[in-house]
């Protein structure tokens, strides 16, 4: 299900929580919002996380946004937040070798539905960020931009990119000569740098076009019909969640 309950709109002008406000009015509740981080980075894990908000004043996270739009130390104090108000939440850690296993669409769309399925409240309705995912046993609705509008796939995108950040963080100290700490894995002019001078390390993604040509080997071109996010290897210039 890709559209709201039939008879349910909800105003441009509602706010973060008007998704779970409308929903919890026509009895679709408990409503869990899903998302993910490094989905677009050539290094280090994919990590998704699902998180249901309790109804009332105990669900009104201070500081929520869009993880990408909060400086870090903002992103550390809502992650504390949703994780003391959370009726439910849950992380899972999607490794590099995974993800150049089943492609990096395929890895995004299983780890969100591993997060749904750990979590300990079940839901009656889910939100994801941007495409829907297939297979949840339960209605909902892919929002453009969901963890700007939703509550839900905010709090859900803060804990994801917080737990990936922490990860890629501690790799660092594994791996110095490419400042993971900094670019956590996505393609900066310093990692681009680092690769051309080390070559790929053991957390890189073998998939991506510049891990494949720091390697030395042949980029194919993309199968005809094929889509970008099927596509064996793409190019991630921008930091990102």
């Amino acid at each position: 299900m890709t559209v709201l309950p039939r008879g349910l709109t909800v105003r441009r002008d509602a706010g973060l929580y008007g998704y779970e406000r409308a929903l919890r009015r026509v009895g679709m509740a408990p409503v869990a919002g899903v998302d993910e981080a490094g989905r677009g980075a050539c290094a280090g894990p994919l990590v998704a996380a699902a998180v249901v908000l309790p109804d009332g004043s105990r669900g009104q996270v201070p500081g929520l946004a869009d993880s990408k739009l909060l400086t870090p130390l903002a992103r550390e104090r809502a992650y504390g937040e949703v994780l003391r108000r959370a009726s439910a939440w849950s992380v899972v850690v999607v490794g590099p070798q995974e993800c150049d296993r089943l492609g990096m669409h395929v890895a995004n769309v299983e780890a969100l539905r591993r997060s749904l399925a750990r979590l300990e409240v079940r839901p009656s309705y889910v939100l994801t960020d941007g495409f829907p995912v297939d297979g949840l046993e339960v209605p909902g609705l892919a929002i453009w931009k969901g963890d700007r509008v939703a509550a839900c796939i905010a709090a859900a995108s803060v804990v994801a990119k917080v737990t990936r950040d922490r990860i890629m963080t501690a790799l660092h100290r594994d791996f110095p000569v490419y400042d993971f700490e900094t670019h956590k894995g996505y393609i900066t002019p310093t990692h681009t740098a680092a690769l051309a001078e080390h070559g790929p390390c053991a957390i890189h993604r073998r998939r991506f076009v510049n891990v494949r040509r720091a390697l030395g080997e042949a980029v194919p071109d993309p199968e005809p019909g094929v889509g970008d996010n099927d596509r064996v290897v793409t190019e991630q210039l921008e930091v990102g969640g």
